[in-house]
């Protein structure tokens, strides 16, 4: 299980979470909700170390992370799927994907058996430059080089954002498969409301750094839709 207790996390002098307490099942999908700007990326920036500070507690099964460096937060089994991609344009497939292997407690740099299984399109184009794929083939790849750290716990921070309509089914399908048949634990940023019900086990809903709801799937009721995310 993957928890927060009590996580106050800052930008410079920004205080953006305020005493977070969030915990996340093993191998359930957590599907964080939210107007922009309360909060959901610094939640997962948060749990990868990637604030300026952070107070509180954050435990990984029987480890505390609360003081980890990015780089021991992810040997632990933490990977992490950023809005926006962020892959390394000029470096090819191969070589964006292996970025991710460096975080194999193993330390083994190997493209994992089960990218080419879902990415068809990343192992017939490996020395390509990401740069030159489309906004859903970055988000394929982005995915495979989180995989590439053989993680337990995925981060994914609106993997459908920007992409082209007949990809999105693509990235949900695989989202959903990476928990259901291959158990990774997801925590799953996400604004498109139907495909977060559909996939997460339990929920929490993010207004101005804080939870404002949370608790079972099926207690993510169109009543809190409305008051917490309607525009």
């Amino acid at each position: 299980m993957l928890s927060l207790t009590g996580v106050d996390s800052f930008y410079d002098r920004s205080h953006i979470l305020h005493g977070v307490s969030l915990s996340v099942p093993d191998k359930q999908i957590l599907s964080v909700l939210g107007r922009n700007g309360t909060g959901k990326t610094t939640l997962l920036k948060t749990l990868m170390g990637l604030t300026d500070k952070a107070t509180g507690k954050i435990r990984l099964d029987d480890k505390d992370l609360s003081r980890s460096p990015t780089h021991l937060r992810a040997r632990s089994g933490i990977a992490y799927v950023p809005q926006g991609r962020q892959i390394i344009p000029d470096f090819t497939v191969r070589e964006n994907i292996l970025m991710g292997a460096f975080a194999r407690p193993d330390g083994k740099q190997a493209i994992p058996d089960l990218v080419p299984v879902l990415f068809p399109y990343l192992m017939a184009n490996l020395n390509r430059p990401g740069g030159l794929l489309s906004g859903g083939q970055q988000q394929q790849l982005a995915i495979a080089r989180a995989l590439a750290a053989q993680p337990t716990v995925l981060l994914m921070d609106e993997p459908t954002e920007g992409i082209q309509p007949n990809i999105v089914a693509e990235i949900e399908a695989i989202i959903l498969r990476l928990n259901r048949e291959e158990g990774l634990t997801i925590i799953l940023v996400e604004q498109n409301i139907a495909f977060a019900r559909r996939a997460g086990h339990v929920f929490a809903i993010m207004e101005k750094g804080r939870v404002a709801a949370g608790g079972p799937a099926a207690a993510l009721t169109d009543d809190l839709i409305h008051r917490h995310l309607a525009v």
